[in-house]
């Protein structure tokens, strides 16, 4: 028999035309993200691509056959990964597909808030073409940004950034202070000596444990002129501490991609704000990124049913002894 592979959320068409080309197993593709839309199909699958929606123990005890499950993309944290430990399932993820289309984003963030793009959009289309004379938008030249989490997303912004001419420092515990500097930046030992002296912030760091990596402590620090971005995680900022600190001035701005719940309510306050500029979690979405991220994920999973998964995409491949 066949394996059967179960496709869960909408990918693009390169991926399935990958699978479509080949004859070696069979496959359901069901778009819509809700664990309801393809719940009845789980127990015939050997394989399960997903895109962002959580993978609980339930959801993979409901797939008896199940051999692998390949993400749309490089985070996990919306899988218990114990679980597929526990059966001895690789998780695999698609590798550095993304990482510059992520280090983009955040820059269009800060060049966005920084120039002040909305808020000259708005007020050409409603006809209050005075606001330029308040001279609010301010240069890149010379600014100071943090950097927190050097890995290869944060590297791609080093470089961008440098183009510009910023002075760039940066936060990594898990880098030496001469790695750093041989990467380009200049290295700051604790967080809050970074935050003090930048003029933007931009997070690019793993979620771990319960607590924000940006909370009211942090917020506190920063300049009153500073922007921060966050395309990395949601709930790595303490959005109560955040709103606080907005309402107080006690930051000029922030670009956030991501959520601490996705997607926000529409009441969430800082959906109403106009130094709060959002986008929906796409800074890793480009076309050119999609088609990769695809066509990859959907190639993991055949390679595990032929035996050739590479054990470097398989996050849990200690755990669960996976090409050793």
């Amino acid at each position: 028999m066949k394996p059967h592979l179960l496709v869960a959320g909408n990918i693009h068409e390169a991926g399935l035309k990958l699978l479509k080309e080949q004859s070696d197993a069979t496959y359901d593709y069901v778009p819509d993200l809700t664990y309801e839309s393809y719940a009845a199909l789980m127990p015939k699958a050997d394989g399960l691509v997903v895109r962002t929606q959580p993978v609980r123990a339930e959801t993979i005890a409901s797939a008896p056959r199940l051999k692998i499950l390949s993400r749309h993309g490089v985070g996990y944290d919306a899988v218990d990964v114990e679980a597929l430990n526990i059966r001895k399932i690789p998780l695999a993820i698609v590798g550095d597909v993304n990482s510059r289309a992520v280090a983009e984003h955040a820059m269009m963030m800060m060049l966005s808030l920084s120039k002040r793009i909305k808020h000259y959009d708005h007020a050409v289309r409603d006809g209050h073409w005075a606001l330029r004379n308040k001279f609010d938008p301010v240069e890149l030249f010379e600014k100071t940004l943090l950097i927190v989490g050097l890995g290869r997303i944060g590297r791609h912004l080093l470089g961008m950034a440098r183009g510009f001419g910023m002075n760039v420092i940066a936060y990594d515990p898990g880098l030496s202070q001469n790695i750093i500097s041989k990467l380009g930046a200049e290295p700051v030992s604790h967080l809050h000596d970074g935050l003090k002296c930048a003029d933007f912030v931009s997070l690019h760091a793993p979620k771990t444990g319960d607590q924000p990596l940006i909370g009211k402590a942090e917020l506190d620090v920063m300049k009153r002129s500073a922007l921060i971005v966050n395309t990395a995680r949601g709930g790595l900022i303490d959005e109560v501490a955040l709103l606080e600190a907005l309402n107080q001035k006690a930051i000029a701005g922030v670009g956030l991609d991501v959520f601490a719940e996705e997607p926000p309510p529409s009441t969430h306050p800082l959906l109403q704000r106009d130094d709060v500029y959002i986008s929906p979690h796409t800074a890793s979405l480009t076309t050119e990124s999609a088609i990769r991220m695809a066509v990859k994920s959907i190639q993991n999973a055949l390679d595990c049913f032929k035996g050739r998964l590479d054990p470097a995409l398989v996050v849990n491949r200690e755990a669960i002894g996976f090409g050793g």
